[in-house]
């Protein structure tokens, strides 16, 4: 399967650079994905998670609290503000991954259904990766 590049920058930076088969993004007007060859564009990302199938399969994802994106047929460049993986080795850094993500995504709080989704996805990331 063909891959496309996957960049993810905080101030603090670089905190993803790979290639992946595919990505979701939270979007201003909602959740869309992208696929290598992907029409170009740029968008809002509003608080949420960005969940991706990395290059060996695994379904990788980072919750972030807004930020900006830019997507050619090659690349995809994401400009967050904070983001935090959730990842871990074992069950107390998956538990502190889920923790430092709920807490990021409580700081926003424009919408108890938004987060309400949003902390779905994150409960959902974590038992993919247990």
């Amino acid at each position: 399967m063909e891959t496309i590049h996957l960049s993810i920058v905080t101030p603090l930076g670089q905190i993803y650079d790979d290639e992946v088969k595919s990505v979701t993004l939270p979007g201003e007007e909602g959740e869309f994905g992208v696929l290598p060859s992907h029409m170009g564009l740029m968008s809002i990302l509003q608080p949420g998670v960005i969940e991706f199938i990395n290059k060996d399969s695994q379904k990788e994802s980072i919750a972030i609290k807004w930020g900006g994106v830019k997507v050619d047929e090659h690349s995809i460049d994401v400009l967050v503000d904070e983001a935090v993986a959730i990842q871990g080795n074992t069950e107390s850094e998956i538990a502190k991954a889920i923790k430092d993500a709920k807490s990021l995504l409580n700081e926003v709080k424009d919408s108890d259904a938004m987060l309400a989704s949003v902390e779905t996805k994150i409960e959902s990331a974590a038992r993919n990766i247990m």
